[in-house]
């Protein structure tokens, strides 16, 4: 990389850490600058404006999340083992921000009802996420590893519903044995979508 290119990409690390604990409507040019000991104007040449910086930070989060959560479960058998994996990892993402916190959560609780690109990114970002573990369902019940009369974007909505559980018990209550509680979950939800 050149340099600007790499100052660039030092300054949305430091961005996707920041927008991590403070979420992204917290990023500020000027604590960017204060974290990279640059000038706002010098960290303000690399983005157009807050916004594309914001929109850089989820693209940057997302191209991480699928690297640690979703390229390592590509390399399992399709169907179950792949679909367990994906879970698995999942939770191991969220056990790594529990001291720091996690955009996709954060962002949908700040653009809930906010409209535009940075909403936008996010969304695409999680649709993108879901519809792959939709795929990882529909080729369980392909392969007859889950029963025929499951409903995919069902499970997915179950299993989303186990995490967003285990970041708010783990993050918000600070229950230790929350990581626990939504493997188990996970366990039962599977066993009761089993093929016979």
């Amino acid at each position: 990389m050149r340099k600007g290119e790499q100052t660039k990409a030092a300054i949305i690390d430091v961005a996707v850490a920041l927008a991590s604990v403070d979420g992204l409507e917290g990023l500020t040019i000027a604590r960017i600058a204060e974290r990279m000991s640059m000038s706002k104007s010098g960290v303000f040449a690399h983005f157009g404006s807050r916004e594309d910086l914001q929109i850089e930070v989820v693209r940057e989060y997302h191209r991480r999340f699928e690297e640690e959560v979703f390229m390592p479960a590509i390399r399992e058998k399709r169907g179950l083992p792949r679909l367990l994996r994906l879970f698995d990892n999942w939770v191991m993402r969220v056990t790594q921000e529990i001291d720091s916190g996690c955009i996709y959560i954060s962002g949908a609780v700040e653009y809930d009802e906010r409209e535009g690109p940075v909403r936008d990114e996010l969304t695409k970002s999680v649709k993108t996420w879901l519809s792959a573990l939709v795929k990882a369902v529909q080729q369980s019940v392909e392969l007859r590893q889950l029963r025929s009369d499951t409903d995919p974007k069902q499970l997915v909505f179950e299993m989303h519903g186990l995490i967003l559980a285990l970041h708010h018990d783990a993050r918000f209550l600070k229950q230790r044995a929350s990581v626990e509680r939504a493997k188990k979950g996970f366990e039962r939800l599977i066993a009761s979508y089993m093929a016979q």
